[in-house]
């Protein structure tokens, strides 16, 4: 099996965010940094995310993320394709799928994340709804060749209601318009248990399951070879830390590691 490797690009606050403080310059030139040292270390992919606006809007119809950050996104997007020859995708915190498909079909990407496309979510920034029909009538209107990774019970959220893993995970499957699913530990950076992602293989079959969150060198021996793909940040920045540059001899470490898997 040919496993994706994607390495995340983590964007400083885009314009109209909480804590922006420098140019847009700024913000494309670390972007840039980063996308590099990833491509350099050997990621197969890319995915940029506007991580830095915390706090999000939902990305909903009556709480849309702002303009400048869908096209941050997608000029950020374009630039790292062009820069690096690798496929890239985009993801639009909080879960702004409409934002992300319209960045990623401007820049030529390939795939979108989306947080919530089925079911609803308690989180830190108030309920999340899916809106799956939405997001296929905007991907047909936009006739864009993108695919939709789509998170089964995203990390820093809570379902609304009890749910069977199986039944969800098979509802995403089969019923949201879903390319492939993502499996998370419960925060950024923490690591998912491998019994989930064995229970959603149980429940999906031959669906394409993507770990999203806490994949490393200490446990990539164990969950890489249960997933199809895996979109990988914390790990591969300085030190581990989220808030710093990535680190391409600790992406080239990691990759070493995933092609023994």
């Amino acid at each position: 099996m040919t496993r994706t490797f994607m390495g995340v690009v983590h964007l400083a606050p885009t314009p109209s965010a909480a804590r922006a403080a420098a140019a847009f310059e700024s913000l494309l030139e670390r972007a840039l940094a980063d996308g590099r040292a990833l491509a350099r270390g050997g990621c197969d992919a890319l995915m940029v995310e506007n991580f830095g606006d915390a706090p999000f809007h939902r990305g909903t119809p009556d709480d849309p993320t702002t303009p400048d950050v869908a096209a941050a996104l997608a000029v950020v997007a374009r630039e790292l394709r062009l820069a690096t020859g690798l496929p890239i995708g985009v993801n639009c915190l909080r879960n702004d799928a409409v934002a992300a498909l319209g960045a990623a079909s401007v820049a030529g990407a390939r795939f979108v994340r989306v947080n919530v496309l089925s079911g609803c979510m308690v989180t830190d920034q108030g309920l999340v709804a899916g809106e799956a029909a939405r997001v296929r009538d905007y991907k047909a209107l936009l006739g864009a060749d993108v695919a939709i990774l789509a998170d089964l019970l995203v990390k820093h959220a809570t379902p609304l209601a009890p749910i069977d893993l199986a039944d969800a995970a098979r509802d995403l499957a089969e019923r949201s318009g879903a390319a492939a699913m993502i499996v998370t530990g419960a925060r950024t950076g923490a690591a998912v248990d491998p019994a989930r992602l064995r229970a959603v293989r149980a429940a999906v079959g031959a669906f394409p399951i993507w770990i999203g969150s806490g994949l490393s060198i200490d446990n990539a021996a164990e969950l890489w070879p249960l997933c199809d793909g895996a979109i990988v940040g914390t790990s591969l920045k300085r030190n581990g830390r989220i808030g710093e540059a990535v680190d391409d001899a600790r992406v080239a470490a990691l990759r070493a590691v995933l092609r023994e898997g």
